[in-house]
């Protein structure tokens, strides 16, 4: 989806594919037939704008076979389908039953992830509409925070400023720029914007025209980041946000209570890390690397099947007498906010809520000034099969429903900010 901000320019917003796993083109090639091209029918559009996802092979598979790009290309035209941006941060099995740490690896001070990401840019470069020169690429913030010191940040740094000069040499060959974007999230050597000018800044950095940030507002809230000060830091620091991720995080205003905790257990589940955060009264940020440790909870939940095959946590019998919940490893004198991307327009059921006014209001100050920080945007739920059984959609048609949704309620908000949707 286009949309012409005020000062004449041109903001993209796509939706991300890591939701519909694939490791392979063939898998790439069925997911633009059997759901992007649906999300784009529901939506009334002659194009829609998808932020790709090509794992390891997939990605291998394109560079190896200049015929297989074209034919990729043909494939997102005849759908009316673009794409400007990739999800570089999940290498491979992103839809394994089991992720957790595995997302991060490899990472920043391995050869594999600037070998992968620059395939990702020769790609992207093939790809990009013929009226876009530019294109932008979001990967892992260097690595998770251990084993992580001072030589794995002079080896990452200087990955990145190879991958720079490539990306410099790639736009002498074929005239179109592509930028990365570190995405700060939690637990990770680079966890919040901060952490980010810190990375980004200083003797040597990479050059900023390449590298710069990848903003993801579910991250932003878990960490309880306000987004005016968060963004005005890397303005300062002369960092460019080159895409954002639209996304919201769980909220628990009330953590002491058990029936909120009870409601958070029904979304803790064994394929993603949900870090969860708390603010406590002094203003300190503290948590854990995943869901289940805050609560206290088993590491591997008891789990039965929903009917689908998958393991899902066991959920309460209302019939049954409710048993105490364990104490708590997180502190609960302040709210906590846990990093599972639930539906941007569906809010969690009361006692829970969502950060979408963190989104709001981030979304306001990337493109609602007189010009906008980024022109990529990109809608980035991928956990619609991890949420609980009653909330997942059980049907191809039912998640168009719901992807859809979510792209008309951040269209609603561009055009409330001034901008004009395109055709």
């Amino acid at each position: 989806m286009r949309f012409r901000h005020p000062d004449g320019s041109t903001v993209h917003l796509a939706y991300c594919t890591n939701v519909h796993p694939a490791e392979t083109l063939d898998g790439v090639l069925r997911q633009l037939r059997e759901h992007c091209e649906p999300v784009r029918r529901r939506l009334g559009r002659d194009r829609l704008g998808i932020g790709l996802w090509l794992a390891r092979d997939a990605a291998r598979a394109l560079v190896a076979d200049p015929a297989a790009l074209r034919t990729l290309r043909s494939e997102l035209d005849r759908r009316g389908l673009e794409v400007v941006t990739l999800n570089g941060f999940p290498y491979a099995g992103f839809g394994a039953e089991r992720v957790k740490y595995r997302v991060y690896r490899p990472d920043w001070t391995e050869p594999e992830r600037l070998g992968h990401t620059t395939d990702l840019a020769r790609l992207l470069a093939g790809l990009l509409p013929d009226d876009e020169p530019e294109g932008t690429i979001s990967t892992l913030p260097l690595a998770w925070r251990t084993p992580y010191n001072a030589a794995s940040e002079r080896t990452a740094r200087r990955a990145l400023t190879l991958l720079a000069q490539r990306l410099d040499a790639l736009q002498d060959l074929t005239g179109t720029s592509i930028r990365i974007g570190l995405e700060p999230e939690p637990g990770c050597t680079v966890a919040t914007t901060a952490d980010a000018v810190t990375a980004l800044s200083g003797r040597g950095c990479p050059p900023s025209h390449r590298i710069g940030v990848c903003v993801d507002t579910c991250h932003l809230a878990t960490e309880f980041e306000e987004p005016g000060p968060a963004l005005d830091a890397l303005a300062g620091a002369g960092i460019p946000v080159v895409k954002a991720q639209l996304s919201a995080a769980l909220h628990a205003e009330n953590p002491g209570r058990e029936d909120v905790r009870a409601a958070l257990a029904a979304f803790a589940e064994p394929r993603f890390l949900h870090q969860t955060r708390t603010r406590t009264r002094v203003g300190e940020v503290t948590g854990t690397d995943d869901l289940d440790e805050a609560l206290g909870l088993p590491a591997e939940p008891p789990a039965r099947s929903d009917g689908a095959g998958s393991p899902t946590p066991a959920l309460p019998n209302p019939a049954l007498p409710t048993p105490a919940l364990p104490t708590p490893a997180l502190p609960t004198t302040g709210p906590w906010r846990v990093h599972l991307h639930v539906p941007l327009h569906a809010a969690p059921l009361p006692p829970l809520t969502s950060t979408l006014p963190v989104l709001r209001d981030t979304l306001a100050r990337l493109v609602g000034g007189p010009a906008p920080l980024t022109r990529h945007l990109e809608v980035e739920t991928y956990t619609w099969q991890a949420l609980p059984p009653e909330l997942r959609p059980r049907s191809r048609a039912r998640l168009a429903e719901g992807i859809a949704a979510e792209l008309c309620l951040v269209r609603d908000l561009l055009t409330d900010l001034g901008l004009k949707e395109l055709p």
